[in-house]
């Protein structure tokens, strides 16, 4: 493990110290350079076995492409090695300091001798500037092998990352992090790893937290194997919960059995925080408090949030609400509010107003990355014969299915498709659910004439539009467009205890006409069992009944956590607050959607809806 801090810098000056580059979304700080840290690090390894300065310095401005003295790597390497003894510390120790009259003009002479001869290597290099003689690149130090990651022999490895995520999620600068997906993949390891780089920094402070103290112990049994090797001196004190190091850095390692418990951190701070199993918590309270915990003293240590997690999980919903569904695995991302799902910026009058708050990453874990259990076989085997929706979630790492979901069979890969235009021949009507002080979501529907296929290729999903603004919003999205009908939320017709028009009635005076949803006795249960029969996969056509183009993001991360009843019933989970999309879609499947093509002779349904006006038609 490294101990160099690879670390954000505060921009003081118009070029980047050596191994920093400037960070393309915020001109005030440098972002560590990946290649040059990594040349940077073998170069310490160098320095570490005694080797000479000016040869490292100079073969290292060669291979990183930029230059570097000999005294400004003295310094990295100084501060990276500070808490370390190092081989040319114990020959500096040993050295004997001259006491004779003769020892102190020797040591006079060697460093003339010393001084004249970096004069002539600096006299040497104008005389070929002058005369036109290109240096040659210097070759790698004796000392430095194979490639600018290579480890000496004799160092002891005390961890080594496994290639893919766990090395990409070490690697990760963004502010919040979170590696997560099937059981075995090394993320709990990748989560105990990652603080090590700054255990050197006397101010760190960092805290990693479990759910039950149960499995807090096997946490600290893991950090038990790994930190006392590669920090000597290391202790953990049982009655503080805390690693203490060298250095005078600490890590906590505690439980939150209660979400109310993080009061107890008021006042103090923390540049890491880490949450192992992070769907144990049932909502963001946790994770959005001990954010306000992180922060440091040292402007050179970077503060960072982290978690990992398996699928599943009373906090399921949230997890992939915050981390999965704002952007594809593995992408950064600026962090979005979960309420509004609006990003979050500075405000205005801020120096950076306007600019993201913080970015976030989703970094997927499969059992195949960790090449040491999946080569055994066993484990692999004990995760294929669970039942299919825990299978799909330890060894698949697959977050579209949640605990207790009400539509288990919805999936993805089978539902979801890239947009595509819509044939003019296909018919389209739109269904919505009413809300101000929660959301709107609004639907458009088109029916393959084909198999009576149903596609949802448009969504507008907003909240605090009242049905003028509303109505304006959806006439907006389908100019151009011939839509048959549209299907609102009956309620919106009701005059709760005023005289003027409902919210139907404004909507449909503004030219966005809509006929009302059925909301009879046994509606939700009847929309929901037609759902399931749509979400189905026909034998013959080897399609589903009802399609979503992948746009519609609302949708298709609601019906992968919407819950069912927990009292046994067909109905979801009446206390599930974000079901707006579902009724919007319930509502439009139960309208009898037909393609009404001209080959079709049966007669109609009859409609039970008739207008309440003639002349206003509603």
């Amino acid at each position: 493990m490294s101990k160099w801090k690879n670390k954000p810098k505060t921009k003081s000056a118009s070029r980047p110290p050596f191994g920093y580059a400037a960070d393309p979304n915020n001109k005030n700080e440098w972002v560590p350079h990946e290649a040059l840290l990594e040349l940077l690090e073998e170069a310490f390894l160098f320095l570490d076995n005694g080797n000479s300065l000016r040869e490292t310095a100079k073969w290292l401005s060669e291979e990183g492409g930029r230059k570097i003295s000999h005294q400004g790597l003295s310094t990295k390497w100084a501060e990276s090695r500070k808490d370390v003894e190092t081989p040319r510390d114990k020959q500096l120790a040993t050295r004997k300091k001259p006491t004779t009259r003769a020892e102190k003009k020797q040591a006079k002479l060697t460093t003339s001798v010393a001084s004249k001869k970096r004069s002539l290597v600096a006299a040497e290099k104008k005389l070929k500037k002058v005369k036109g003689i290109k240096e040659t690149t210097p070759e790698k130090p004796e000392g430095l092998t194979g490639t600018s990651t290579a480890i000496p022999q004799n160092q002891d490895i005390i961890f080594k990352p496994n290639e893919g995520p766990q090395t990409d999620f070490l690697a990760s600068v963004e502010r919040e992090v979170l590696y997560g997906g099937s059981a075995g993949g090394g993320k709990s390891y990748g989560l105990l790893a990652d603080p090590m780089r700054y255990f050197g920094n006397k101010v760190f402070n960092g805290l990693i937290l479990r759910r039950t103290n149960d499995e807090l112990r096997e946490l600290i049994w893991k950090t038990q194997e790994i930190y006392p090797r590669a920090y000597p001196g290391a202790k953990w004190q049982e009655r503080k919960s805390q690693w203490v190091f060298p250095s005078g850095a600490k890590l906590w390692l505690t439980y939150l059995e209660r979400e109310e418990d993080v009061l107890r951190y008021q006042g103090q701070a923390f540049s890491y925080i880490g949450f192992d199993e992070l769907t144990q918590h049932a909502t963001p309270f946790a994770w959005n408090y001990m954010r306000s915990r992180l922060r440091t003293t040292d402007p050179t240590l970077p503060v960072f949030m982290r978690a990992t997690t398996n699928p599943g999980g009373p906090g399921h919903g949230w997890v992939k609400q915050m981390f999965i569904d704002p952007a594809p695995a593995g992408k950064a991302f600026n962090a979005r509010d979960l309420e509004t799902g609006e990003e979050l910026l500075y405000p205005q009058g801020h120096a950076k107003a306007g600019q993201p708050l913080f970015q976030r990453r989703f970094i997927p874990a499969t059992l195949k990355d960790n090449p040491y259990l999946y080569a055994e076989g066993t484990y692999e085997a004990n995760l294929l014969s669970l039942p299919e929706a825990q299978r799909r979630q330890l060894l698949e790492g697959d977050w579209a299915i949640a605990d207790g979901a009400a539509f288990p069979e919805f999936r993805p890969h089978l539902h979801t498709v890239k947009p595509f235009e819509i044939p003019s021949d296909w018919r389209k009507f739109r269904s919505c659910d009413y809300g101000y002080s929660s959301y709107s979501a609004v639907h458009w529907f088109a029916i393959d004439p084909s198999y009576e296929t149903l596609y949802v290729y448009r969504e507008l999903y907003v909240s605090k539009h009242t049905g003028r603004d509303l109505a304006q919003a959806v006439i907006v999205e389908e100019q151009q467009e011939s839509l048959h009908y549209g299907v609102l939320d009956s309620s919106c017709w009701h005059n709760r205890g005023q005289m003027g028009p409902s919210i139907a009635e404004e909507m449909i005076a503004m030219g966005c006409r809509w006929r009302p949803s059925d909301r009879s006795s046994g509606s939700r249960v009847a929309g929901r069992n037609r759902l399931h029969e749509l979400l189905k996969v026909d034998e013959t056509t080897e399609t589903p009944g009802i399609v979503f183009f992948d746009t519609c993001r609302q949708i298709i991360a609601d019906l992968q956590t919407i819950p069912t009843c927990p009292k046994g019933s067909d109905d979801i989970d009446v206390r599930y607050k974000s079901d707006h999309t579902y009724d919007s879609i319930r509502y439009g499947i139960m309208s009898r959607p037909r393609s009404g093509s001209p080959w079709d002779t049966r007669t109609p349904p009859p409609t039970r809806w008739q207008p309440s006006d003639n002349t206003f038609g509603y």
